[in-house]
């Protein structure tokens, strides 16, 4: 599928609301030949033939055509919002819900701000299109040819004259088609770019006033900002360059008319009412030519954005759930890993791992840093897929489950800990969402977290920043500890969670998950042996490979 036939599967929706704002439309832009017709009619019938009683039933239809024109107007102005709108609404959710199918090998390599920009400037783009372009190239065209015709009408040599003008304009669009396409995508490219950096900075800024790194940041900052200035200055020195030309073009059919339109009027081919109704045609004539640099500029932006939408869009995850996976209710906890080794960037991450865990156990893993231990475990949830060997869960090979199902049963602490903006009692909900406040607190006193949490002004109710700021790092692993033990999972993972606990907290925590036994399977991912002590099944990892286990 292309981007624009991926575009107009969602265009098809509105349809109808499209289809009356073209016929909407169409009724302006014929009616708009009626006010220049019925002024030159003024002027020969009345000004200059004496028939003044028929003045007021010219004024009454001026007045008619302009207040139906004006009600058309707007109508087809609302349906052709509420079909951008509609089209913006159900483009973003298909691609939010598209991000959310994406795999970690995904968001491994995107930036953040890069996506943000396809859901914010270049979805923007599109609605401006949707809302406004379409119905402005359509009138524009509509009028330069009705207005053309109508002038026919009046005299075929004064209409060939101002018809000179069409090769020039038709040869300055392509020309500024052709070279605004690549300055836009530099300027789209370049917007992602600062969007991105000052997104990261300000996630990152504890770390950069740590450091006291505010200048370097600026420097940083001000070289994203000079090239994205330099993107727009390039795409504006486009359109300076032949707006003024269509400007040139459009003045140019004035002159036609007043000179070689009042020869003949001199001449006697044309009366001075006839002068006056081309004269009407006109705006008919120049507003088109006027309008074809700034709408070429909204056309490229818009096959641009959606070009850049439909890219990521279209990015297929490498972990996909089966058509019909295996759906378990309650797993019962049995893991094995089967000559598993995975592989990533040409380089080896874990190789040849054999284990096998009964339902019910508890294992530790321990390990120097990038020896594989949270890799398992992404293998185990299917985060990644082993290069080769089997991951199974009850006997199952997980590439054969259904991937939210397997991770439905699976409860997890991460190493990395994100707390979302949302109160302690939604994040630590997060997994069960409609539970009592009941359980929420017996899951916080599981996790040592209930007293720090009872001591905030807001307690349950005090709303966490983005990603936790505000809470120490003890605070955060207690409540993300929580969190995963709320969801009740028949496998339980916590990856370093008590790292940054005291050894009075962590022991705390250890009595309480010695009451998960035989409930579900546990593994600890751990650098001191204290937090595994009591484990069923100790892995020692090495470069990849378990070197000890028992």
């Amino acid at each position: 599928m292309t981007p624009m036939k991926w575009f107009f599967s969602f265009l098809k929706k509105y349809r109808g609301l499209m289809i009356v704002g073209i016929l909407l439309t169409t009724a302006v832009s014929v009616l708009s030949v009626v006010n220049p017709y019925i002024s030159g009619q003024i002027v020969d019938q009345v000004i200059s033939g004496g028939k003044y009683d028929r003045l007021m039933p010219f004024i009454g239809c001026l007045i008619g055509v302009t207040i139906v024109m004006g009600v058309l107007r707007f109508l087809f102005q609302v349906a052709f919002e509420t079909a951008s709108q509609g089209v913006l609404y159900d483009m973003r959710d298909k691609v939010y819900r598209k991000l959310l199918e994406e795999d970690f090998a995904f968001y491994n390599k995107k930036r953040t701000g890069d996506l943000m920009s396809r859901q914010t400037g270049d979805m923007d783009a599109i609605r401006h299109f949707v809302a406004y372009v379409v119905y402005m190239v359509y009138q524009s065209v509509l009028m330069f040819v009705f207005a053309l015709l109508m002038i026919f009408t009046v005299n075929t040599k004064l209409a060939l004259a101002m018809l000179v003008v069409l090769p020039f304009t038709a040869f300055a669009t392509y020309r500024q088609t052709k070279e605004v396409r690549p300055a836009f995508k530099r300027n789209r490219d370049c917007f992602s770019s600062l969007n991105a950096f000052v997104q990261e900075n300000v996630s990152g800024n504890r770390v950069v006033k740590a450091f006291a790194k505010e200048d370097f940041e600026i420097e940083k900052f001000n070289k994203e900002n000079d090239k994205f200035r330099a993107a727009q200055i390039d795409a504006s020195k486009i359109w300076m360059k032949y707006v003024p030309i269509f400007e040139v073009l459009s003045y140019a059919l004035t002159i036609i008319l007043i000179l070689y339109g009042g020869y003949m009027v001199i001449q006697g081919e044309i009366t001075l009412g006839q002068l006056v109704t081309v004269n009407g045609y006109l705006w008919m004539l120049n507003n088109p030519l006027r309008q074809a640099g700034w709408l070429v500029n909204d056309i490229s932006n818009f096959t641009t954005s959606v070009e850049k939408i439909y890219a990521t869009y279209s990015e297929e995850p490498h972990v996909k759930t089966p058509v019909s996976g295996v759906v378990k209710k309650h797993l019962k906890g049995e893991i094995e890993f089967k000559n598993v080794s995975y592989r990533a960037d040409d380089e080896d991450i874990v190789m040849d791992v054999n284990f096998k865990v009964k339902p019910g156990q508890t294992v530790g893993i321990i390990g120097s840093t990038g020896a594989g231990k949270s890799t398992i475990m992404n293998l185990l949830c299917r985060f990644y897929d082993t290069t080769s060997g089997e991951v199974l869960v009850d006997g199952v090979n997980v590439r054969d489950m259904d991937l939210y199902n397997l991770r439905d049963n699976i409860g997890m602490a991460m190493q990395d800990v994100f707390l979302f903006s949302d109160t302690i009692e939604g994040n630590i909900a997060y997994g069960r969402p409609n539970c009592s406040f009941e359980e929420v607190k017996q899951a916080a006193i599981m996790a040592d977290a209930n007293h720090f949490i009872q001591a905030l002004p807001d307690g349950y109710d005090t709303i966490v920043g983005e990603r936790g700021v505000g809470l120490s790092g003890g605070q955060k692993q207690r409540i993300s500890l929580a969190r995963a033990l709320l969801k009740d999972p028949s496998i339980l993972i916590l990856d370093d969670t008590t790292s940054a606990v005291d050894m009075e907290t962590e022991s705390y925590i250890q009595s309480q998950l010695k009451k998960l036994d035989n409930k579900c399977t546990i593994f600890v991912i751990a650098y001191r042996i204290s937090s595994i002590r009591d484990a069923d099944l100790i892995l020692v990892m090495y470069n990849g490979r378990i070197i000890e286990q028992g």
